[in-house]
C-alpha cells in the first residue's frame, strides 16, 4: 500500500522528517515532488536519481 512521507533533501540525501516503519535494508520507489520554498527549484530528477543510487546502491 503507497504512503506519503515528508522528507528533507540536505548533502545529497532524502531524510524521512518522520520514523518509517520499515524493515532494514527495504527498497522504495520515490516520488519526488518539491513543495513550499523550493518549489520552483530547478532540479534534473535523472540527476538526483543517479546520486541518490550512487549513496545508497
Amino acid at each position: 500500500m503507497p504512503i506519503v512521507v515528508e522528507a528533507v533533501y540536505e548533502n545529497g540525501i532524502l531524510k524521512p522528517v518522520k520514523k518509517l516503519n520499515l524493515p532494514e535494508k527495504s527498497r522504495v520507489l520515490i516520488k519526488v515532488e518539491v513543495f513550499g520554498l523550493l518549489k520552483d527549484w530547478d532540479v534534473d530528477p535523472q540527476k538526483l536519481k543517479d546520486e541518490l543510487r550512487e549513496v545508497h546502491g
